[in-house]
């Protein structure tokens, strides 16, 4: 939940720095105040876990998202006192008190809930929780709200002026620019964590090498070796999630917003990938949980790669908007990226239903998927070329197909025509 509530507020951030076109020491003061208060919301959600029925974790909890709201309210507040601060299509409008108003009321909302649920905690904690959750979903529960309400009461007339430079409209587009920063920071800090488990708690003591290994550091080492094994698959899936996330997103010319709400899914999955190092680093101590450590990997590796096929696919059903056109259906490079961002979930969940039928050897299973999809993504490229081959030549031995006559569409490129098997990938 504090993933998925960082995230909001990042959002925010990104919609209310289109606003603010410019920055002073004042703003850059009250930026680091916001900051801070968001960094403080991890220990607030441990205190959550731990004590779940203590109300001060739910308000130390709140009251960060509370003060997060209010700095952001105040950075409004600031720069359209000074508008000389704000974009230029905000600082010349004519309704510049109407977007004021309307900015103030969506970054206020969060806050507001999350006083409620401050309320709540102290008599009934379960309410709480669920006007936290509800921070997170506002956006979208706004959204189908506005859908349940044009199908009943019919739509609303356009007002006569236009609010759509700061909105939490599900079809406006993201900046791609940001979008992929954040990632990538994620990304990097779940590497960070992972070299840090692994120089923190598998370098050998001194005195244990002498006593326990008679001296002898490569003995010491060796008895490591689970942590090591555990350590290269987590990285090496660290890795190869990102690059398939940085190549899905260089084909990627615009992003959406359920584009990053499944971005957002997506990393909150690969930020529990050190938790999977840790138990699949922890068989040789505790043997007769590998199972279940097996299969929570499994899942967060699933869910994590999933969520990025889920990306792609959801750029597709607007190809012509948000995709370059040699990716795109058809194009000489859909059928490879296809294959990139389908490999980690087939393999995941192929393992996790190989531990349910040979749950004996589920350690051996899950070694060798980590081990075989480096593997593969090195040579994938050419087994798509095979398979593809393949296809090709099961066409041929159907016979010829009918040529077929089609109206060239005007602007189109040929990467974005070309028939998908017969183009090289």
């Amino acid at each position: 939940m504090t993933f998925l509530i960082v995230t909001v507020a990042w959002a925010a951030h990104t919609r209310l720095f289109q606003v603010v076109g410019k920055i002073d020491d004042t703003l850059a003061l009250l930026n680091l105040a916001c900051m801070m208060s968001i960094t403080f919301l991890p220990f607030t959600f441990s205190l959550m876990v731990a004590f779940p029925e203590v109300p001060l974790g739910i308000l130390l909890f709140c009251v960060c998202v509370m003060a997060v709201g209010a700095v952001q309210a105040l950075i409004v507040v600031y720069a359209f006192h000074r508008p000389h601060l704000l974009s230029p299509q905000i600082e010349r409008s004519a309704h510049r008190a109407l977007y004021r108003q309307h900015i103030l009321g969506i970054v206020l909302r969060g806050p507001a809930l999350c006083l409620a649920a401050a309320g709540f905690s102290l008599f009934f904690y379960p309410v709480a929780y669920l006007l936290m959750a509800t921070v997170i979903f506002l956006p979208y529960v706004s959204k189908v709200a506005g859908w349940c309400r044009a199908r009943l009461v019919g739509p609303r007339e356009p007002p006569a002026h236009s609010l759509e430079i700061f909105t939490f409209d599900l079809h406006e587009p993201l900046s791609k620019e940001r979008v992929e920063a954040f990632s990538d920071g994620v990304y990097a800090i779940v590497a960070t964590l992972l070299i840090l488990d692994i120089c923190e708690d598998n370098v050998p003591d001194s005195e244990d090498v002498k006593v326990k290994f008679h001296g002898s550091l490569v003995a010491a080492l060796g008895a490591s070796g689970p942590h090591f094994l555990a350590y290269f698959g987590s990285f090496a899936t660290v890795g190869l999630l990102w690059f398939a996330h940085h190549s899905l997103f260089l084909h990627i010319r615009k992003a959406t917003q359920p584009m990053g709400l499944l971005n957002t899914l997506s990393l909150a999955f690969v930020g529990g990938l050190p938790l999977a190092y840790q138990q699949t680093s922890a068989f040789a101590r505790r043997p007769h949980d590998e199972l279940e450590s097996v299969r929570v990997s499994c899942a967060i590796i699933f869910f994590a790669s999933i969520f990025q096929f889920a990306i792609w696919t959801t750029a597709l059903l607007q190809e012509g908007e948000t995709l370059q056109p040699s990716v795109r259906f058809g194009g000489r490079e859909h059928a490879f990226m296809f294959a990139k961002l389908v490999l980690y979930p087939g393999a995941s969940l192929l393992a996790f239903a190989c531990t349910c039928v040979l749950s004996s050897f589920s350690t051996a299973i899950f070694h060798a998927m980590q081990i075989a999809v480096p593997f593969t993504f090195l040579l994938l490229r050419l087994l798509v070329r095979l398979a593809l081959a393949g296809l090709r030549g099961l066409r041929g031995l159907r016979g010829p197909a009918r040529p077929t006559h089609t109206r060239p569409v005007p602007g189109a490129t040929d990467d974005a025509q070309s028939p998908l098997l017969p183009a090289p990938c």
